[in-house]
Parts: structure tokens; C-alpha cells; sequence
């Protein structure tokens, strides 16, 4: 008898569903085809052990089984439990005259019981697109897969649960989650404040201009001025993830099997801060069987790159293309899959090799040392940071301090009311959505400049020898700072400023 159960595939952050036709006739053999990798194929062992644990056996009869599409290679071990239903039911061992509605997947222990999957997300998604009932798969994903409405979402323990399900007729109980309510619940839930920071009010601003423009930021001081800090808390006053932005962000996370157990949709903009000892691929993703990289864990948040230097040069080129694409796309022989990275910049640095200052009497760093220790982070990905920022440490005065910072919700509050004036502005522009990715047209419209203004960027210019890449920066940067002041014009205030976060521009 022939039978199709049907499972799913990940490919990229999306699904692709995988018929499995199970055909059971008299003779002997086990037959499993359709470009399985070693862990499918080993599921016969696992579903033998788990049925006859349960009080089931695998017929002895010939058993040919075909994932199709046939020429798309099937990894992992989460089909065990499709495979398995598809075997009891062809060899009518048991009556699932339904079986075909649903998506069925689970990794099989020996006892029977169900290992959570990984992309349960995409997996239901695609389901409910395809137009199947529902989801069966393990009770520890359910919270998860549940976030899809219209898509019955059933979790199972254990694979006899699933067998008297379709041949008793036992109900499962499907999981059903009230999203949006979860959702703004903890979409304000950030473990860290910039309350908590005391003193470097001028970094803070810079933050907050940031945040308010999306733009990648350098913040450049010796060890223990607060860096790490500071970085921490930059999610917090960034706008707060839209659902369709929740969306993508989990879906990313789902795949990479980094959601978090009970959760269903993230509501907190990821960060990410990976070890600078960290390889290009862990970065932007890739592998025999390619994953989301850090870059796209940190997709709608911020990557944080503490000692930018230690790392390796050629890890940090592979930055610069999705800096500007806002993606990354992974190219094999037989494939290839794109995977969203926007996401801010921010990265640290000490400003010298010894880690202090130039003027102060600790360091030791010599010219030729300054050169060698810059010279590990090209001009390129620099001329992509817009705001290289000093972070002096705090003296004794304002640690002791009793008086407490800012608010993050205070801060985030006038960064909102800046994008939502960047939202009016772009809102014919599909590539655009803030200031830090406007091109020269966008420029040239936006951020004229008066004769006071010009005159103080061509002294800049000539003085400080800056670049025409720095030049498109200090403009992005002060339309920024004019959105924050609510001024519709661009003036020589929000110029000056501007030009004061071109930090290693000057020292050049």
C-alpha cells in the first residue's frame, strides 16, 4: 500500500515541504531514497527501537520510502516520526485516513519520545500557506509554531500520542497563543539601562543620534571607560520591533535553533557580540550545511564588535558587503541562500596598542606601533562607521555621584518621534527608511546646506583633510541631529556637531 506523509525542509529562513511516499509490499527490504543524508538514513534504527518500545513493530515486508522533491538534499534528523506514521500507516498497522492534512515532524528517542526541532517557525508558516490543518511536532516547540493562527498546532510527547491520534481518534489539544498581547507585553522588557550609566553624557548623545538616524558607530577609549557598557544598552532606546519585524527576527533565530524555550515571538531587538578569536563564516554564515551567522542573529538589532583590532582582517572585509545590501547571500555549487542582515554597527577599540590615550603619561605606544595597530582595519569598513566616538573614563565625581542617569524610555522616546519624521520623509523612497542609508540624490534633497553651513564644511574639509566618503557621513549625521531638533533645515549647530564625530578623520 502507498501512503504520503509530508514533512518540511529548511532552506535559507524559509520552508519547503518535503513529501514522504511510503510504499509496503510483500518481499524484504529496507529501502530509503531521495538524497537523505547520514542522519535520515539512520532513522530506521531509531524508529524500529521507539515502535517497539511503544508495543509496535516495523512490518516485515519490503519498504520503499521516497522524500521528494528527489533532487533536494534531506538533512537532519527530524524526519523520524514522518517516516515512522508514513510505515504504520502503508502497512496498515494502523487506520490514518487523515494523515495527509497534516505537516508531521520529530526526532525519535529510543523510547519513543519526541527531541525538539529547530526553524519550527518557517516549518509552520509554510504549512499554513500550503493550506495543510495543522502541525504535529514536539510539545517543546509549540510555543513557537503556535505564533501561526489558523494552523492547528498540536505537541506531542511521544510518538504513541501521535498513533492513537489518528487511529482512535484521541484529541490532541491544539496550542493556541495570544501573540499580540505576549508581544507588547515584553516588547518594553530590557535588561539593561542607561540609568544605570553614570557620567560620559556626550557618548550618550551620540548614542541617542545613532539610534535616531540607524547609524554604525566606533566608540574609541581605553579599557574600563565604559564601552561594553554603553553598547549594551543601545537596544533599549532603539524603536521597539514592529510584529513584522518580530516576525523575521524569530524566524532567523528559529533556524539557528537559538530560541529560547517557552518563547513564541521575540519582542527585544537582538544583540550580538561575538569573540573577536571568531571565524568570517560564524560571522556571515555558511558551512556544509549553511547557517544564519552572528550578522544575521543581529538582524533588526545591533552587532557589537568589542577589540575590533584583535580581529582578523579578513573576517572584518566580509562586513563590508552586507553593510550596504542589508544581506548576505551564501553561494555553494548546488545552491545558494540569502539571509537578511540589517543591523547596526557598533563597534570598540582602545585608541592605542598600550590602551590609553596619546597624552596620557601611560602610554607606550610608539608612532610606528599607532600605525600597525590602525592598519588592521581598512579604510573601507571605516568610511562605513559614520560616528567614531572617545569614551574617556569617568573621574570620581560623577561615579559617587547619587544623582541617576536618563532613562532608557526617555531617551527612546525622542529617538522614535526622529525616525517617525524619517518615515514621512522616505515614505515614496522603498529603499530608503532612515538617514543612514540615504545616496547622493537623497543628499543633495535633503540636506542643503546654507552659505554659514558651507563655509564651515569646506574649513572642516581643508583642515581636517577629510575624505568625500566622510563628507556624505558628517551630512547624514547632521540630518540626523536636525531630525532630533525638529528643525525641517539644516544649520551650522547640527554641522559642527556633526564634524565632532569624525574622530579618527582628524588624526589622520
Amino acid at each position: 500500500m502507498l501512503v504520503k506523509t509530508f514533512g518540511s525542509t529548511l532552506y535559507g529562513i524559509d520552508a519547503i515541504t518535503i513529501t514522504v511516499e511510503v510504499n509496503v509490499e510483500k518481499g524484504v527490504g529496507y529501502f530509503l531514497v531521495g538524497l537523505p543524508d547520514s542522519a535520515v538514513r539512520e532513522s530506521a534504527h531509531r524508529i524500529n527501537a521507539a515502535l517497539q518500545n511503544c508495543g509496535y513493530r516495523i512490518p516485515r515486508s519490503k519498504i520503499t520510502i521516497n522524500m521528494a522533491p528527489a533532487d533536494l538534499r534531506k538533512e537532519g534528523s527530524a524526519y523520524d516520526l514522518t517516516i515512522a506514521m508514513g510505515i504504520l500507516a502503508a502497512a496498515e498497522v494502523i487506520q490514518a485516513d487523515n494523515i495527509a492534512d497534516y505537516v508531521i515532524m520529530g526526532e525519535l528517542s529510543l523510547d519513543g519520545s519526541l527531541q525538539p526541532l529547530k526553524g519550527v517557525l518557517p516549518i509552520a508558516i509554510q504549512a499554513r500557506k500550503e493550506g495543510f490543518k495543522g502541525l504535529i511536532l514536539p510539545k517543546q516547540n509549540v510555543q513557537e509554531a503556535a505564533v501561526v493562527n489558523d494552523l492547528d498546532v498540536l505537541g506531542v510527547e511521544n510518538i504513541k500520542e501521535v498513533i492513537e491520534f489518528f487511529d482512535q481518534g484521541i484529541a490532541i489539544t491544539p496550542t493556541v497563543v495570544d501573540t499580540r498581547r505576549e508581544f507588547f507585553e515584553n516588547v518594553k522588557a530590557f535588561p539593561h539601562d542607561f540609568a544605570d550609566v553614570k557620567g560620559q553624557e556626550s557618548v550618550k548623545r551620540a548614542m541617542e543620534i545613532a539610534a535616531a538616524g540607524g547609524h554604525n558607530i566606533l566608540l574609541i577609549g581605553p579599557p574600563g571607560s565604559g564601552k561594553t557598557m554603553l553598547a549594551k544598552r543601545l537596544p533599549s532606546i532603539l524603536p521597539p520591533l514592529t510584529l513584522q519585524e518580530a516576525l523575521e527576527t524569530t524566524k532567523i533565530h528559529s533556524v539557528a535553533g537559538k530560541i529560547r524555550k517557552n518563547t513564541s515571538l521575540m519582542s527585544v531587538r537582538p544583540f550580538t557580540s561575538p569573540h573577536h578569536t571568531t571565524s568570517d563564516v560564524a560571522l556571515v554564515g555558511g558551512g556544509s550545511y549553511p547557517q544564519p551567522g552572528e550578522i544575521s542573529l543581529a538582524h533588526n538589532g545591533v552587532l557589537f564588535l568589542d577589540e575590533l583590532p584583535e580581529f582578523q582582517r579578513s573576517v572584518l572585509e566580509v562586513l563590508r558587503q552586507p553593510l550596504e545590501d542589508r544581506e548576505v547571500t551564501i553561494s555553494r555549487a548546488k545552491f545558494t541562500v540569502t539571509y537578511p542582515s540589517s543591523f547596526m554597527l557598533v563597534a570598540s577599540m582602545n585608541p592605542t596598542p598600550s590602551g590609553f590615550f596619546l597624552d596620557d603619561p601611560q602610554c607606550t605606544s610608539s608612532e610606528l606601533e599607532m600605525q600597525r595597530y590602525m592598519n588592521k582595519i581598512s579604510g573601507p569598513l571605516l568610511d562605513r562607521i559614520d560616528l567614531h566616538i572617545e569614551v574617556t573614563p569617568v573621574n570620581f565625581d560623577s561615579m559617587s555621584a547619587e544623582r541617576t542617569g536618563e532613562k532608557s524610555e526617555e531617551i527612546r522616546n525622542r529617538v522614535i518621534e526622529a525616525r517617525n519624521v524619517q518615515v514621512e520623509r522616505y515614505k515614496d523612497l522603498n529603499h530608503i527608511h532612515y538617514n543612514a542609508q540615504m545616496g547622493p540624490a537623497e543628499l543633495d534633497a535633503f540636506c542643503h546646506l546654507d552659505d554659514q553651513s558651507t563655509e564651515i564644511m569646506k574649513n572642516a574639509m581643508d583642515r581636517m583633510s577629510f575624505s568625500a566618503r566622510a563628507y556624505d557621513r558628517i551630512l547624514r549625521v547632521a540630518r540626523t541631529i536636525a531630525d532630533l531638533d525638529k528643525s525641517e533645515r539644516l544649520n551650522s549647530q547640527h554641522l559642527s556637531e556633526a564634524i565632532q564625530y569624525r574622530t579618527l578623520d582628524r588624526e589622520k
